[in-house]
């Protein structure tokens, strides 16, 4: 690591050349030097880090959370049996003994599909029509249709998807990833968040679910704000000129640095580069959002509207942190939980994020993204196979098999893996558990979820826990 004096003296040479009134000529120049030695530092921590343990299939990973529960019997899971069910009590060999959300100790019935199904692409892949769009992507995704979780309420489940515990304070996917492979920008988060909204019964999404847990703090993720300025006071106060703005940064970093010369403390060190990267945002965060430089064509593409808070607009901007280095983008739509009304809202959702996505998968394949970007669509559990509701038909959580998807980053596309039984109850063929998802995930950014570690209280803690997790290798081509 570069001795922090060093860094340092560049700072206050940086201080000196911004209040000597050189105009932008030095400002540019300080902007260079920090710039070469922050290349310098991450060299060193490149060639100090034992991450990654092998070479990478991807370099990011850009995951869609449809939060609530989406249900793989109206998207990906066809059981024609369940139609021929419809209506009928469910066989109880099924359900008994089995963890059932609002639906325990209630009279369980069969509910068909309430869409129809087709095979789509060469790869033949069943997708409902609630999915025209994601249709068209038949032969570029991996269909998961044996997922299996271990919580049936949303929050508990979202925190078992996102760090593998339903223990709350753990550290969440994203942060894992950019403490494996740090951020390969230096002016933006390497782990960024968005989220919209639309559907039934939005559920909140904590924001311990990116939170660094006891890994350093600086690999927590960061929400961006859907409509407004994307980050809290990202703009200068009134009257505040952007060489005072860097005077001020420079000044609090050789307070923090001062205290740290007597405690040693490593989030004081996450404290400096916390205020550092806060000023570097600001220059390089309105350039983000602002996509002026987009053509009309783009935008169409996604079915956009520039701050509207949409899921579409945050999918272009996924990929545009994409393209400018983020490691982890993780985008959440809040509005699955249908419990009632199953086909009005399924509508409703699907016309929030069908489109959008399969305009995300396109625009990354054009640009050569995808290659080396992996995209993960799916839910924290499924819904069940029975009826729920007193008005329009709905289905309860349920976490005993689902379906997601995967492309790009070296996954094999256009395959199915995994089967539920004739009902869409139990994964019976190829079972995946998330802990495999996310052993799987870590392999394709060259971390080996058995060596992958952090030491905590005595221990070594990793994202998929002591318990046995596997690289689903049938889904890596």
């Amino acid at each position: 690591m570069m001795p922090w004096q060093t860094y340092h003296n560049a700072m206050q040479r940086r201080a000196f050349l911004g209040r000597a009134g050189l105009g932008v000529g030095s400002a540019a120049l300080s902007s260079l030097l920090g710039r070469d030695l922050m290349g310098a530092e991450k060299a060193l921590d490149s060639a100090s880090s034992p991450f990654p343990h092998f070479a990478p299939k991807a370099k990011r990973v850009i995951f869609l959370c449809m939060a609530g529960g989406p249900s793989h019997l109206e998207t990906f899971d066809y059981k024609p049996q369940l139609n021929a069910l419809d209506g009928k009590a469910m066989p109880e060999s099924f359900t008994k003994g089995q963890p059932i959300a609002q639906l325990q100790g209630k009279e369980l019935k069969v509910l068909g599909h309430q869409g129809e199904f087709k095979r789509y692409g060469q790869s033949g892949q069943y997708i409902s029509d609630y999915l025209p769009y994601t249709a068209r992507l038949a032969d570029d995704i991996a269909v998961v249709r044996s997922m299996v979780t271990e919580q049936i309420n949303h929050d508990p489940a979202h925190t078992f998807m996102n760090t593998g515990t339903a223990i709350s304070g753990r550290p969440s996917m994203g942060a894992w990833t950019t403490y494996g492979l740090g951020a390969a920008t230096e002016d933006l988060p390497g782990f960024v968040v968005l989220s919209s909204v639309g559907g039934r019964n939005p559920q909140p999404i904590a924001s311990r679910q990116w939170s660094a847990g006891f890994l350093p703090s600086k690999y927590q993720g960061v929400e961006f704000n859907s409509t407004g300025d994307p980050v809290h006071y990202v703009k200068n106060p009134k009257g505040v000129s952007d060489i005072q703005q860097a005077s001020l940064v420079n000044t609090i970093s050789q307070l923090d640095q001062k205290r740290n010369q007597l405690v040693h403390n490593p989030e004081i060190d996450t404290r400096i580069a916390a205020y550092e990267m806060a000023y570097r945002m600001q220059t390089s965060v309105p350039g983000l959002v602002d996509i002026s430089d987009e053509p009309q064509h783009v935008l169409d593409l996604y079915g956009a509207t520039p701050g509207d808070g949409s899921f579409a607009s945050n999918c272009l901007l996924a990929r545009r942190l994409a393209e400018r280095g983020t490691r982890f983008i993780h985008l959440y739509h809040r509005g699955w939980d249908h419990h009632g009304d199953l086909a009005k809202y399924m509508d409703i959702c699907c016309g929030h994020t069908d489109r959008a996505t399969w305009a995300l998968i396109t625009d990354l394949k054009q640009r050569g993204l995808l290659n080396d970007t992996l995209v993960i669509w799916g839910g924290e559990f499924g819904r069940t196979p029975m009826f729920q509701g007193k008005g329009g038909p709905g289905r309860d959580h349920h976490i005993k098999g689902f379906s997601m998807w995967m492309a790009g980053g070296g996954i094999k596309p256009g395959i199915s893996y995994g089967n539920t039984d004739e009902l869409g109850y139990n994964a019976v063929e190829d079972v995946v558990h998330v802990r495999d998802l996310h052993a799987t995930m870590l392999h394709q950014l060259g971390l080996d979820h058995n060596r992958f570690s952090y030491q905590f209280q005595g221990l070594d803690m990793k994202l998929t826990g002591v318990e046995k997790a596997r690289v689903v290798k049938e889904l890596i081509g």
